[in-house]
């Protein structure tokens, strides 16, 4: 990006969102690193199918991932094309095409 150009609102809504879903994600991240750091008996407690809290926790996590690029994914706005900003266009206008 060159240091005079400006930034396209899109860019910061994408960007804006983005930071969002990493905060949410860094959020839940750290809750289950504190959690066994500082309370890894009760992540050794059973709460589904055999399984203790920090497993399911931790799947849970690899989930959430996928769910927050998802929602990024629907929700990011496409940014305008380059093309269309200059618009440097070579196309010949069809109604002197041929009157040559």
């Amino acid at each position: 990006m060159k240091p005079t150009e400006t930034i396209s609102p899109e860019r910061q809504y994408n960007t804006k969102l983005g930071l969002i879903l990493f905060g949410i994600y860094l959020i839940l991240y750290l809750g289950f690193v504190f959690g066994n750091a500082f309370v890894a008996d009760a992540m050794e407690t059973k709460v589904f199918m055999g399984l203790n809290l920090a497993i399911v926790y931790g799947f849970a996590l690899i989930k959430m991932a996928f769910v927050l690029s998802l929602i990024y994914g629907l929700m990011c706005r496409a940014e305008p094309s380059e093309a269309s900003e200059g618009e440097t266009s070579t196309e010949v206008d069809a109604s002197t095409e041929g009157q040559e």
